[in-house]
């Protein structure tokens, strides 16, 4: 195992991994920005090292000064969270030039699974159903001839990146042009990167993702599935495991079917391959994989027993998993709910925390690395915190996530409690078969 680790970081993940390390009694060290020099990650962590200004280019997507203070302060491994460079290729390959471990898969993976339209070659070839759609697209002429014979509606997809962005749903022929151009400007500005392709688009359908765990040895076992349905403008507010939706033999075949694709890969480390499914044939399709943790990981720790961030520590220093697919037992039920830093209007929201008051109680989880007095910048992610809970039925889960909700309290930022108290109480919610529609019903 590591002696010394950096988390290239910041927030609740940042927190979290660096609470894995020291349970392991592993050192750590932290990077910040200026505007995070009073934030817990910092005092947390065994060291901590300014990287840079308060931009995420200045600082936690400054590769080489990450890296120069991973070789300066005697670190071995940098664990990269989620987010920022996390699934930058460039960056896992720095680090291995530098002689520092890359917390994730090879760089060679990440490029081919982070290509979300190489990674839909990929999953062709390994015998995982996709949806039915284009290769990358060369020109807005193309877009046009390809949507004629994919038919409406359509998504337009920016082949890297992801939060939802250079996603443009075009329901005709005349919008094809325009939403080529917008969604490729916003993969290029986002990303780096403009290149989008197409695919048909399947509503009502569910976000269903299958967590798995490679080690370097060849095993890959999966941890469960995730319903992340409950969206709004592609970005996830609320997770829940195990899915609701689909039947046991569905379940079997995901699963068996995301085995297959880490395998052909050689797939080390935690990742997550996302389906889109549709109820009404019980047929599903590969959308993605996304070769890091995920911000949702928390429910399926809570339904499998096992701690995905050690794991993680521990197939990157080359060790075996302790465990085959027969082990693996699914108990149970847990549900995530993303507090974020806005109004009721959705916009962002910033200042510092008068009051906080987290909520506890047998079975519940607040990640975290919000205290009082802290002040929440305007520069990075709008997530304050994760409410997890777990029971041992989806009912009483459902009611156990409401409770402790009613006592998270917040001041001198809004955020958006309300919301996830709504949704927790709206009935297509609670039926357990909505839809990634569920938030325009919700508004309506």
């Amino acid at each position: 195992m590591f002696e010394k680790i950096l988390v290239a970081n910041r927030g609740e993940i940042a927190v979290r991994v660096i609470r894995a390390c020291k349970e392991m009694g592993v050192q750590t060290v932290a990077v910040f920005s200026t505007a995070d020099a009073g934030s817990y990650h910092v005092q947390v962590a065994d060291e901590a090292w300014c990287i840079g200004g308060p931009r995420p280019a200045d600082s936690y997507l400054n590769m080489d000064a990450i890296i120069t203070v991973a070789v300066e302060s005697g670190a071995t491994a940098i664990h990269p969270g989620y987010g920022f460079l996390s699934e930058s290729a460039e960056f896992a390959r720095k680090c291995r030039d530098c002689g520092v471990v890359f917390v994730g898969p090879s760089p060679e993976v990440i490029e081919c699974m982070g290509d979300k339209d190489e990674a839909r070659r990929t999953a062709k070839a390994a015998g995982v159903p996709i949806v039915e759609g284009s290769d990358l697209l060369s020109d807005a002429d193309e877009a046009e001839r390809e949507a004629k014979r994919i038919g409406f509606p359509l998504l337009i997809k920016a082949r890297a990146g992801g939060g939802g962005r250079g996603i443009r749903k075009v329901e005709s022929l005349e919008k094809v042009r325009s939403s080529f151009q917008e969604a490729s400007s916003e993969a290029s500005s986002a990303f780096g990167d403009g290149g989008c392709y197409m695919e048909r688009f399947i509503s009502p359908a569910h976000h269903v993702e299958v967590q798995i765990l490679g080690d370097a040895h060849g095993n890959v076992v999966s941890l469960g599935e995730r319903e992340c349905s409950v969206q709004r403008r592609n970005q996830k507010l609320l997770e829940e495991s195990p899915s609701p939706s689909i039947t046991q033999a569905v379940r079997e075949h995901m699963h068996r079917a995301a085995r297959d694709l880490a395998r052909s890969v050689n797939y080390l480390g935690v990742g997550t391959i996302e389906y889109l499914y549709s109820d009404s044939d019980e047929t599903f399709a590969f959308m993605e994989m996304n070769t890091r943790l995920q911000v949702e990981h928390p429910v399926t720790e809570f339904v499998s027993g096992l701690d995905l961030v050690k794991w993680q520590l521990r197939v990157a220093a080359e060790n075996e998993l302790a465990f085959t697919q027969d082990d693996i037992h699914i108990r149970g039920h847990a549900i995530e709910c993303r507090l974020n830093a806005e109004t009721p209007d959705f916009l962002p929201s910033c200042g510092t925390v008068e009051t906080l008051h987290i909520p506890g109680g047998p079975w519940v989880r607040f990640d975290t690395a919000l205290y009082q007095g802290v002040t929440v910048p305007p520069y990075y992610d709008s997530m304050l915190g994760k409410l997890i809970v777990f029971a041992p039925t989806r009912e009483e889960c459902v009611r156990k996530a409401r409770s402790a909700l009613g006592e998270f309290v917040v001041e001198g930022i809004s955020d958006n409690s309300e919301l996830q108290l709504d949704i927790l109480s709206n009935d297509a919610f609670i039926s357990g078969m909505y839809h990634t529609n569920l938030m325009e019903h919700l508004y309506e």
